[in-house]
């Protein structure tokens, strides 16, 4: 044979994988990404503002979480049928995180309560609801309505509600 002729490669130079290898792999890269994506980032650690000079002052800020991550429950303090059902309804159409609507107790006057670090979701409840600020507060530990210990504000209508009145 001539040493200028080429000559067919040899067999058995590559490997390849079976299918059910490829797939295992291919399962346990898709559940680590998503593992990883799903895991909260570590706190940063350092500080996170310079040392103002002589005669400055540094404000601290935090950036309050958006509404759809704000735990909103309604319930009825009326009489009127359906209405932490309508209330419930406005709340998660402009945004809030709202918890199937429940009846509570009787009250004089719409209550929006709030835990430690959510007056000001309640405060924008409050306007956007149509109920003077005076009637926001501190839930303080109470349990107005069942479960309400963990959610962030809770609002019980009273029959000062906008809807409950026309």
């Amino acid at each position: 044979m001539d040493p200028t002729t080429e000559q067919p490669a040899k067999p058995g130079s590559h490997y390849q994988p079976s299918l059910t290898i490829v797939l295992v792999i291919l399962v346990a890269f898709i559940a680590g990404s998503f593992i990883i994506l799903r895991t909260p980032a570590p706190a940063k650690s350092g500080p996170s503002t310079v040392a103002p000079g002589p005669g400055h002052h540094v404000t601290k800020t935090t950036v309050p979480p958006p509404k759809s991550q704000v735990r909103v429950q309604v319930a009825n303090g009326t009489s009127v049928s359906g209405l932490a059902r309508e209330y419930t309804q406005q709340l998660l159409t402009i945004g809030w995180d709202t918890l199937p609507q429940l009846n509570g107790p009787r009250v004089s006057a719409t209550e929006i309560l709030f835990n430690p670090g959510y007056q000001w979701a309640a405060r924008l409840i409050a306007r956007e609801i149509k109920v003077p600020f005076s009637s926001v507060r501190a839930l303080g530990g109470q349990t107005p309505v069942s479960g309400a210990a963990s959610d962030d504000v809770v609002v019980i209508l009273g029959p000062n509600a906008p809807l409950a009145a026309g």
